[in-house]
């Protein structure tokens, strides 16, 4: 674990209905482990890392296929601003129509260190104004094409598990990464614990997760 780390970083989870499961709860998995595992590597150090969950408001949001979750907070609930942003994807054409949470996804990005999104979640970034031009991002294999028909100018990829695409638009500092879909988020999340906490940690978080993490995005 990097032997920098002094302080917790808080990471933002957006939730919203029909959100895909894995999409939300991987990352949460490994963020909120990589915590746990860093207690192992330096007892008495500072947690790297806490997790909340937002929606539209807090409490009950019926993800796809069924399941309720618990967002923590809503939209208008102050607090700082949160070091990582992490935009899950599921049935996303209700949320691409919805002004008031792309505005809240906006406003999020603004102040954060990283933003990253999982599978659908980057039409999300993209309709919320926050990649630029050419920047490479990519999603689920099922909806590449309809990424570049939606959104022509970025540089969407295939056939990877994550891209590390540089920064956000609009001249805010927040890098931004995406991964393909589901399963996916979880090697991205491993690569923002590595950037953010060091190596040592993002394997011995893959290694009590019993994942086997995809460290290369292809």
């Amino acid at each position: 674990m990097s032997s920098g780390t002094t302080t917790t970083r808080r990471i933002d989870i957006l939730l919203f209905p029909q959100v895909e499961v894995l999409d939300f709860a991987g990352p949460y998995e490994v963020f909120t482990t990589a915590s746990r595992m860093a207690a192992r590597l330096a007892p008495g150090s500072t947690a790297p890392f806490e997790v909340r969950t937002v929606a539209t408001t807090a409490g009950p949001v019926r993800a796809r296929a069924g399941l309720q979750a618990l967002a923590d907070a809503g939209f208008g609930d102050e607090a700082p601003p949160a070091a990582v942003l992490i935009v899950p994807g599921g049935v996303v054409d209700d949320v691409r129509r919805d002004e008031t949470a792309l505005r809240w996804i906006a406003s999020a990005a603004a102040g954060a260190e990283l933003v990253a999104a999982v599978c659908t979640g980057a039409f999300l970034l993209a309709d919320a104004g926050l990649i630029a031009a050419g920047t490479p991002v990519t999603t689920h294999w099922e909806d590449i094409g309809d990424l570049r028909r939606a959104h022509p100018a970025l540089d969407v990829r295939e056939g990877l598990r994550w891209v590390d695409g540089g920064r956000i638009a609009n001249g805010r500092r927040a890098g931004l990464v995406t991964s393909a879909g589901i399963s996916a988020g979880i090697d991205m999340s491993l690569h923002l614990v590595e950037r953010l906490a060091g190596r040592a940690l993002a394997e011995r978080t893959a290694r009590q997760m019993d994942f086997e993490w995809t460290e290369n995005p292809r």
